[in-house]
């Protein structure tokens, strides 16, 4: 009966945590249609302006670059002014949305 009420528990947990990071990747998803405006809307970048390419970067790597640009660690004021609104959630919802482009 407890391995029963624990898996039962643990199945709404994950289903949950499924739905949680659907809505999280929507929520990125929104925040890039600001990025897409230099990033391009598939994420590849401008080279020839200066854009790197986001698709296919790792929702970790992305995340420390924005929190690295929000606090002046990394210096370029547009990305820093960019970042600067974003809270934590915000910056992982957009690199878990960012992590998906290819």
């Amino acid at each position: 009966m407890d391995k029963l009420l624990i898996a039962m528990i643990c199945a709404v947990l994950l289903a949950r945590a499924n739905h949680a990071s659907a809505a999280d990747l929507a929520v990125g998803k929104t925040y890039f249609v600001v990025c897409s405006g230099c990033h391009g809307p598939d994420g590849a970048g401008n080279a020839a302006l200066g854009y790197p390419p986001l698709a296919g970067r790792d929702a970790g790597y992305v995340a420390e670059q924005l929190r690295a640009f929000k606090s002046g660690k990394r210096d370029n004021a547009t990305m820093r002014a960019m970042a600067r609104g974003l809270s934590d959630t915000d910056i992982d919802n957009l690199a878990t949305y960012v992590a998906t482009l290819q």
